[in-house]
């Protein structure tokens, strides 16, 4: 089974957390989620993005998650694949030159790379995209296609695979999306 790592943050959005981490345990994988500047038993807010016919999401707040591992303790290397929540933690999290190297590690290293909705922030901060199809949030379109990747607009409950990359727009695509990143597992 793999070890996935889980790079997650704060008002990161609840279902794209939750379901593929108890997903992944559930079918036998370990997963390790952490959060820069946080350790092993803290939590980190989350956040419910819903579809109710606005022009964007509406948000509400979610759970407390806990935490299983330490940020600063972990060792890449040690990984076989990577899971990048989206929500409003890729804004910040993006910012973070460790978060960035990480990212950086398991493309290098042509590991799977799980990204969901607003986690397509984080992988055009890491340059990670350029002539690859990414899907995400239709808002993180211009992002995508400035990190000279191909935007790949898709319906909300589908997902694309890109070699190693897995990605969808938000999370009523977990069927898809969990299912094409265990099969690079």
């Amino acid at each position: 089974m793999a070890k996935v790592l889980m790079i997650t943050g704060d008002f990161t959005e609840d279902y794209e957390t939750m379901v593929p981490f108890q997903t992944l345990l559930a079918c036998g994988h370990s997963v390790d989620a952490v959060c820069p500047d946080k350790v092993a038993g803290d939590t980190v807010p989350t956040s419910i993005h819903d579809f109710e016919g606005d022009q964007t999401y509406t948000e509400k707040r979610g759970h407390n998650f806990a935490l299983n591992a330490t940020f600063a303790d972990i060792d890449v290397t040690s990984y076989d694949a990577l899971i990048i929540p989206g929500g409003r933690a890729p804004e910040y999290l993006r910012l973070n030159d460790d978060v960035l190297a990480h990212v950086r590690h398991f493309f290098d290293a042509d590991k799977p790379v799980a990204a969901v909705c607003h986690g397509a922030q984080i992988l055009t901060a890491a340059g990670v995209l350029n002539g690859r199809t990414c899907s995400a949030y239709p808002a993180c379109a211009p992002e995508v296609r400035q990190a000279g990747g191909t935007f790949a607009d898709i319906e909300v409950t589908e997902a694309h695979t890109d070699g190693n990359l897995v990605t969808a727009p938000a999370w009523p695509a977990h069927p898809a999306w969990l299912q094409q990143f265990m099969a690079l597992l």
